[in-house]
């Protein structure tokens, strides 16, 4: 039978290169195990800081790169939704990894289950500076001024976005995911669905809603040490380490 597998906040680039190096062979382990058939959402913040050009691309990430096209290869159907350090997503994935590109939340049926997909940033009530923050950096003329920028200078003002992003992101990661935590609530009291998946807050973990048979699923994050990520097989959601 085909699985699912679901993975979010890796934020390559962010750190030194051995833990850098540590991502890439988790994941290098992780895609060795999708066969064809199979599927994986990447829910946001895949890059600490992404963004193409008409005819240019950030450097530094080849390996990963490969690994994608990869899975495109050997008939894995990959889908990335943007996060808050994925500034913008132009074709390069679409075109040149075979890779869908699609805006969240996301909401889809597998075997039998729905799923709804999200990065997580800018979901619920308050936060509205990040709000702001976003319509600013995602505006159409802003991101047409920023593509217009020499690479290099813009590169160096994404990074410079990223680190406001993160200082801007609330500490109390108590608060972030009870933010996110009663937004699935809330959409549970509008809308069936087995599965809300999302990451943002780097907590991760799995609770059922008040809505029985409903579940919150946090992926966590990449940038600690560990390689978590979710898969629905068999009919079970399981959130494992590669």
């Amino acid at each position: 039978m085909a699985a699912i597998y679901f993975i979010s906040d890796i934020h390559l680039g962010l750190q030194n290169e051995g833990e850098e190096r540590g991502k890439l062979e988790g994941l290098g382990r992780l895609f060795s195990s999708l066969r064809e058939g199979d599927a994986l959402y990447m829910l946001g913040d895949v890059f600490d800081y992404w963004m193409e050009f008409r005819h240019v691309i950030p450097k530094g990430f080849a390996e990963f790169f490969c690994l994608l096209s990869g899975l495109a290869q050997r008939g894995v159907r990959v889908t990335y939704l943007p996060g808050n350090h994925d500034f913008y997503l132009g074709a390069f994935f679409d075109r040149e990894l075979g890779v869908r590109t699609l805006e969240g939340p996301l909401s889809f049926e597998f075997e039998g289950r729905r799923f709804i997909a999200a990065h997580g940033d800018g979901l619920g009530e308050g936060d509205g500076g990040y709000k702001f923050f976003a319509r600013f950096v995602r505006n159409r003329f802003n991101l047409g001024l920023l593509t217009g920028f020499h690479p290099d200078l813009a590169v160096g003002l994404m990074k410079w976005l990223s680190r406001l992003s993160r200082t801007h992101k609330p500490g109390n990661r108590v608060m972030e995911t009870d933010r996110l935590l009663e937004y699935a609530e809330s959409l549970a009291r509008q809308q069936e669905f087995d599965y809300f998946l999302c990451g943002h807050n780097h907590s991760g973990g799995l609770k059922e809603l008040k809505r029985k048979g409903s579940y919150y699923v946090n992926l966590g994050s990449w940038i600690e040490g560990g390689t978590p990520y979710g898969v629905f097989e068999d009919g079970i959601f399981q959130l494992k380490e590669s």
